[in-house]
């Protein structure tokens, strides 16, 4: 999360402040009288049946609730992700004040100049974070190389054949189908095609730099366990808004079912879960 990420979100705010505003004003509004001639129209089913708006009482403390929810999700998933915990008393009342058409309690002046301190707290967190993330990962491998049936390349990119098949192995130029399960080294479940049970098709070449490697190692029928460094994988830059840290060794389970001769709009492994 950026600074210019928290004003994005505060000018969203204001679109669903307005946006209830409006609501305010359609249920004060009087119903304009049907003309005597206008024929009416038998009641639908769906229209019969009064829809499930909440808890509260009207429309309006429903909306109110379910906008306050909104924000507080979203912020809450950008906080998460900026390893940073806000004070949520003084966050409210910040909301509340401006809301309530209260003097706020800092100028213009004090609320640009602190973002802008927020962007220099944010880089550092996230530079420690990157750091730990990835002395982390390098303790992993030189623990991993060491244990039994666990390969090593020239590049770093480690890997246990699970099964070993007999058909063709694949060259970059290839395209290939492929049933996968990757995860972090703490065991987080990043993606999965066995999940959505449907393999994934893409050309070898048009992956993460060790899947290039190692698909290429492989015949066809042959299951590995790849454990793949960052700098193999999406170093400091992984899928946005995706469970994958920067500087993550990734573990992967793969499967290589076959070689295709023509692939139909092939498309990558989606590693970013919200899509």
């Amino acid at each position: 999360m950026t600074p210019q990420r928290l004003i994005t979100s505060a000018l969203i705010v204001g679109l669903m402040v307005a946006t209830a505003g409006v609501l305010h004003a359609q249920n004060d509004a009087k119903p304009e009288a049907a003309k005597p001639d206008a024929p009416a129209a038998a009641p639908s089913t769906a229209e019969e049946k009064k829809a499930d708006i909440g808890p509260f009482d009207g429309v309006i403390n429903n909306a109110s609730y379910a906008i306050g929810s909104n924000i507080g999700q979203s912020l809450a998933e950008d906080f998460k992700q900026s390893h940073l915990e806000p004070n949520i008393d003084l966050f409210l009342q910040g909301m509340t004040d401006a809301l309530r058409g209260k003097d706020l309690k800092l100028t213009d002046a004090q609320r640009q100049a602190v973002m802008m301190e927020l962007q220099k707290v944010m880089m550092a967190k996230q530079k420690e974070v990157d750091e730990a993330k990835k002395a982390e990962g390098v303790k992993f491998l030189d623990d991993n190389k060491t244990k039994e049936g666990v390969k090593v390349t020239k590049s770093g990119l480690q890997y246990k054949v699970i099964k070993e098949g007999d058909g063709k192995m694949p060259t970059k130029d290839d395209v290939v189908s492929v049933h996968y399960r990757g995860t972090l080294v703490d065991g987080t479940e990043f993606d999965s095609s066995y999940k959505r049970n449907q393999p994934a098709t893409f050309p070898v070449g048009g992956v993460i730099p060790g899947w290039v490697e190692a698909l290429q190692l492989m015949k066809t029928g042959s299951k590995y366990r790849l454990f793949i460094p960052s700098e193999l994988a999406y170093g400091a830059t992984p899928p946005p808004r995706s469970p994958i840290p920067a500087n993550a060794v990734l573990i992967f389970d793969v499967e290589l079912l076959q070689i295709v001769d023509q692939a139909k709009e092939p498309a990558l492994p989606n590693l970013d879960p919200d899509k």
